[in-house]
């Protein structure tokens, strides 16, 4: 080891390799939670946690593999820069990098594809998914959560994106707490402002 850092020992090398490796074993059982020998996959995207919740009940309850849809570069953590952000990447047609990709697609019959809406639309890291994974000769099944706002055209961008995937009569609920509570707190200090 002529290149070896003086001050790095042995163990502190091996250590850091190993914590490396945990890590990357870490990020892949984030990203998909297998389940042996099921042929359904969840998969999701969420911003907010509101999809998640969907998500993890459908992953218990069919005992199926759960897959997170990750962009390479998370989103901003504020809400009105996450709207910004997207908005730019519809109008732009921008798909973003995923973190990962679901392994073994072949092996899945059915998909459970859940996700908000954002823009009245697909959001563009579930496009990214969707342009990603051959998603042919299997069941599609939607779970849309929305703010109060409806579908827009997302089955329209999912019949696009997966044109020879069955797809399924969607489920869809609104479930915008994010935004409630920021136009909540808004009021409210309107009126603080105006005593």
């Amino acid at each position: 080891m002529q290149d070896q850092d003086p001050g790095m020992s042995r163990r502190t090398a091996f250590g850091a390799s190993a914590a490396i490796v945990l890590a990357a074993g870490a990020s892949a059982c984030a990203a998909e939670d297998r389940v042996a020998g099921s042929h359904t996959l969840v998969a999701y995207f969420t911003r907010s946690g509101n999809t998640r919740v969907i998500a993890g009940q459908l992953h218990r309850e069919l005992k199926a593999d759960l897959f997170e849809i990750l962009p390479a570069a998370p989103y901003p953590d504020d809400y009105e820069q996450t709207v910004e952000q997207a908005r730019q990447e519809r109008d732009a047609g921008v798909r973003p990098p995923l973190r990962t990709s679901v392994r073994s697609l072949a092996a899945y019959d059915t998909v459970f594809l859940c996700f908000p809406i954002w823009g009245e639309t697909v959001p563009p890291i579930v496009r990214s998914f969707l342009a990603a994974h051959d998603l042919s000769g299997k069941t599609v099944r939607p779970v849309i959560t929305h703010g109060g706002y409806g579908l827009g055209d997302s089955l329209a961008v999912l019949e696009r994106l997966a044109p020879d995937a069955s797809l399924t009569p969607t489920f869809s609920m609104e479930a915008d707490q994010e935004r409630r509570t920021m136009t909540q707190v808004r009021d409210w200090l309107g009126q603080i402002a105006r005593a």
